[in-house]
């Protein structure tokens, strides 16, 4: 990490930073690998698969334990008296925000419309003057798609509830959750697109995100940016199990696709995971 390759030449990394420039270097082209492959291409001097080793050395058997030895011991559990704890917070630090259940009926504008392949740092970016902003939802909130679209985040609070429309691959590369968080906090209520990367997907429904793919992926074509769209009954379809959800858009219906989890939809109607916890506790 932090050892910058040669210009136009390929190097191997274990984490998720291969989208262009991230290396520090321009041109680099950084291919993604698992530690065992990595170790294996480092002794070689060549891409290696670990597997090809087996003739040359005995590969590690790993043993999990049958129990695992964990330490409470620093753990505060909550209490009546915790409860009543005051948080003092720094001028930078403010309490997390109130994020809505998912209504009725949605009615939302499409906020922006992108291309394939839109990396979590491309919604949420990095950087000196951002990442002291992560405790600072309303502040960090003004950077959302900054790279893309600098007038993002005042359209959003124009529009109340938004969507964003993408292609393929939406949401790869870093899992940071603030590209989830940030973007709900604008009023972007959903997230229309061809596919999701895995983990900017579950991070969406941790925040009350609709994360929804087209059924016929040409119907992206139909969106553009200012159109008013409407879910009905979209909590009811949540509720049921459905996984065709429709979208209206003029007087054309195009469908959708939620695929999550029974306990994914149970976030999602909630307005997210905190919330449904809250509501899990305060009804027990």
């Amino acid at each position: 990490m932090g050892q910058a390759p040669g210009t136009n030449q390929i190097s191997l990394r274990t984490f998720p930073r291969n989208f262009p420039g991230r290396s520090g270097t321009k041109g680099d082209q950084v291919y993604l690998c698992s530690p065992e492959t990595a170790a294996a291409s480092a002794l070689k001097g060549v891409i290696t698969d670990p597997r090809d080793l087996a003739a040359e050395m005995d590969y590690p058997q790993v043993v999990e334990p049958k129990k695992y030895i964990v330490d409470t011991s620093s753990i505060i559990f909550p209490s009546r008296k915790s409860m009543g704890t005051e948080v003092v917070r720094g001028p930078n630090i403010k309490p997390f925000p109130e994020l809505e259940k998912l209504p009725a009926t949605l009615e939302a504008c499409v906020a922006l419309v992108v291309e394939d392949n839109i990396s979590t740092d491309s919604i949420m970016p990095a950087g000196s003057k951002v990442l002291p902003l992560r405790s600072n939802i309303d502040a960090i909130s003004e950077y959302v798609f900054y790279q893309i679209d600098p007038e993002f985040h005042h359209r959003c609070r124009q529009f109340g509830n938004a969507v964003v429309i993408g292609g393929e691959n939406y949401g790869q590369g870093s899992s940071r959750e603030h590209a989830a968080l940030a973007p709900r906090y604008l009023g972007v209520r959903a997230k229309i697109v061809k596919s999701f990367a895995r983990i900017h997907k579950a991070n969406l429904c941790n925040f009350g995100i609709l994360p929804l793919t087209f059924k016929n992926p040409a119907d992206c074509q139909a969106f553009g940016q200012g159109d008013r769209i409407v879910f009905k009954n979209i909590d009811a379809l949540l509720k049921r199990g459905a996984e065709e959800i429709p979208v209206q858009i003029g007087a054309r219906e195009i469908v959708t696709l939620l695929e999550v989890s029974d306990r994914q939809r149970q976030h999602l109607l909630a307005g997210g995971i905190l919330n449904f916890v809250k509501q899990q506790l305060e009804g027990a």
